[in-house]
């Protein structure tokens, strides 16, 4: 007799009053065989109190001093007891049929590793637009993550690759790295071509904050995997010209804007001013 697989819901929080319906929208897919973990990484009380009324949807919960989001996902999993994971953030959520169409996905074709979907983006005043992940294999994610940050995959997987990044300063990139690791094994990533998820964009995002260093954190990712960038090193100096190119087109057209033209013309005298004082 076959066993039906079981599915564990990650949800990592940290100080966000909308974590209820985080928690509903896991409770509510249609997927029945399901464990639903929430890790409050840390939160304020009054996190505390509204993860409290939902406790009794919550069939794991997690205290921990606040360590970040690979910690708390890395914890949320080795407590799982599912074959499948699918992890969100406390701020977005799912469409109620979208673990089970993910998991027939998996059953059908061994090779999918990640399943994920189109997703709305939105902020306070409403939808901002519809992203389509590109997904694929592996040369889909050397330059760019091309899953959803809260995707489906196995825990057998999930092992084989030792799981999201801890030590490495990657902060907003530790999906992208993660999924790296485990498509470097083989496989690839289906994108559901409807929207299923729903992604939340604020300005305190984890997102927003580190969006400076995104040029730091993709050397990072490229040293860390160096024999991989080696193998793809044509491509890798294509897209590095690439973005340089980019960047200097961006500059020319700065410069050559009249609103550049009129403010360098209004700062030359302070300029001269600066040279003759110094």
């Amino acid at each position: 007799m076959q066993t039906v697989p079981k599915l564990s819901i990650i949800i990592a929080c940290y100080n966000d009053l909308q974590l209820p319906k985080a928690v509903e929208a896991a409770f509510s897919q249609t997927y029945d065989f399901k464990e639903i973990i929430v890790i409050d990484d840390g939160s304020n009380d009054a996190t505390k109190n509204v993860i409290a009324s939902v406790k009794d949807k919550i069939d794991i919960l997690i205290d921990q001093k606040n360590s970040g989001q690979s910690i708390a996902r890395n914890n949320g999993i080795k407590k799982a007891t599912g074959k499948f994971i699918l992890n969100w953030d406390s701020d977005d959520y799912f469409e109620p049929e979208f673990a089970e169409r993910a998991i027939q996905k998996f059953e059908k074709d061994e090779a999918v590793k990640i399943v994920n979907c189109k997703a709305r983006r939105f902020n306070k005043e409403g939808t901002i637009d519809i992203f389509t992940p590109r997904g694929g294999r592996l040369e889909n994610f050397l330059f760019r993550n091309s899953a959803l940050g809260s995707s489906m995959f196995k825990r057998v997987d999930w092992e084989a690759c030792g799981g999201y990044e801890e030590e490495l300063p990657i902060l907003g990139f530790e999906d992208w790295e993660f999924y790296i690791q485990l498509l470097k094994q083989g496989g690839y990533a289906y994108v559901i071509p409807e929207v299923l998820f729903h992604y939340q964009i604020r300005p305190n995002s984890t997102t927003a904050r580190i969006k400076h260093l995104k040029q730091e954190k993709f050397r990072y990712i490229i040293l860390k995997h160096r024999e991989l960038y080696k193998d793809n090193f044509e491509d890798l100096t294509n897209h590095l010209f690439d973005r340089i190119s980019k960047i200097e087109d961006e500059k020319r057209r700065r410069e050559s804007s009249i609103e550049f033209r009129i403010g360098s013309k209004l700062l030359f005298p302070l300029r001269k001013l600066k040279t003759f004082f110094h």
